[in-house]
């Protein structure tokens, strides 16, 4: 037998099931396709990152029934301090501070444990009539025909969609079958991630201390602790990896520095290669690319799920918008809308971030003064400032409409 479906999701991580919820709204039918099993994805240990959740997500996120089931468990961020420094030395007295006073009342954003976020999306999925989510399943190959796109699955199943949305990470095997190409590069690095305990309270502040091997964040959760993510060189990243508990703690500390007082490690380590994607085209006939399998940025300032979710909900608007008008919602017409929103958005803070790293990860000593006296200026130039800081908000023109209705 063959089901059907208004959209298939393919790629049930955060991006698939906020998307799955997002056109739900609208008045679609969804099945969301998942690869890991449920109890994969809800064990603790899955993953152990932290993200930084802007204003116009957690707005989206609100509409969609999720923040209330995560809320207790985040932490705003109120300040970001941004630094330059050596290992052990601790940070250039040249720093800047974003003090979220000077762009309104709302903090930059909410610090939420991955593992908290996704329980939430799953269980307002789960509460979701309009979805059907689907695991653990591989879908094993898309034909795209006239009016449907049909979805062979290693179960032996098929189901037929009006529209294929590919949620399944970088380089997407369901973009690349469909002929995208890709643009992007390894960066030697790798990005080491735990969470720490420390005496002193963080007072909501979060720390981006630019080392010569890449950036090390402090990102400040709820009872005393701290999200690390900690760029490395790879080679050097796999060897802190094998280090023993005590031995990881003292490499954490040297860089971590005393500001906090004493720091303990608590839980297990994470690591995963960093890189940059950008697909060419976002949109085939019956085929659109969101999140990660449009492009895949580099962690340096946290903004990789944040514009995904802007994907997510302007792909829902333009879809449920062309319903409304009677149009195709899987017509190439239809799609392009959408990659006219989001590719130009995408690209620039791909290569923002890109540009930010290569100018940070180094020691070169003129490449240091610049940096620094650049991290200066932008701390004296209080427009610019301010710019920085609605960015790192997302507090950009052209949200979503279902980011503003949430922020309001």
């Amino acid at each position: 037998m063959t089901k059907d479906t208004d959209i298939a999701v393919i790629g049930g991580g955060l991006n698939g099931a906020a998307l799955a919820l997002a056109v739900a709204r609208e008045g679609f039918s969804v099945a969301l396709f998942d690869a890991a099993p449920l109890e994969t994805r809800a064990d603790e240990g899955f993953d152990g990152r932290a993200t930084a959740i802007a204003a116009g997500s957690r707005a989206m996120l609100r509409k969609l029934g999720v923040w209330e089931r995560v809320e207790d468990t985040t932490e705003p961020i109120s300040d970001i301090v941004v630094s330059d420094g050596r290992v052990s030395e601790g940070a250039s007295p040249l720093f800047l501070h974003f003090d979220h006073k000077e762009v309104g009342d709302e903090p930059f954003g909410t610090l939420v444990e991955n593992r908290f976020l996704r329980r939430a999306l799953y269980d307002a999925v789960a509460g979701e009539d309009a979805i059907e989510h689907i695991a653990p399943v591989k879908v094993k190959q898309v034909e795209y025909g006239t009016g449907w796109a049909t979805l062979h699955l290693d179960d032996g199943s098929e189901h037929r969609a009006r529209l294929a949305v590919a949620c399944d990470g970088r380089r997407s095997r369901t973009a690349l079958a469909a002929g995208v190409k890709y643009t992007g590069w390894d960066y030697g690095q790798t990005g080491i991630v735990c969470t720490v305990a420390h005496e002193k309270p963080h007072e909501g502040v979060a720390h981006e201390y630019f080392l010569p091997s890449g950036p090390f964040a402090i990102l400040p959760l709820k009872d005393n602790r701290s999200s690390l993510v900690w760029t490395e060189r790879s080679d050097l990243a796999k060897a802190a990896m094998e280090l023993d508990e005590v031995s990881f703690e003292g490499e954490v500390a040297r860089r971590f520095g005393a500001f906090l007082g004493e720091v303990t490690v608590t839980g297990p380590r994470w690591s995963y290669p960093i890189s940059l994607s950008l697909a060419h085209d976002y949109v085939k006939p019956r085929l659109a690319l969101v999140g990660d399998a449009a492009h895949g940025v580099h962690p340096i300032a946290g903004q990789g799920l944040n514009l995904g979710f802007k994907d997510s909900a302007a792909l829902a608007e333009i879809l449920g918008e062309a319903a409304r008008r009677g149009e195709d919602i899987g017509d190439l017409n239809v799609l392009r809308r959408y990659e006219r929103w989001r590719r130009f958005d995408n690209t620039a803070m791909a290569l923002g971030m890109d540009t930010l790293n290569r100018l940070f990860s180094n020691d070169l000593a003129p490449v240091r003064l610049m940096r620094d006296l650049g991290i200066a200026a932008v701390g004296r130039i209080g427009p610019l400032r301010r710019m920085f800081m609605r960015q790192a908000a997302g507090m950009t023109p052209g949200l979503p409409k279902i980011m503003q209705e949430g922020m309001r």
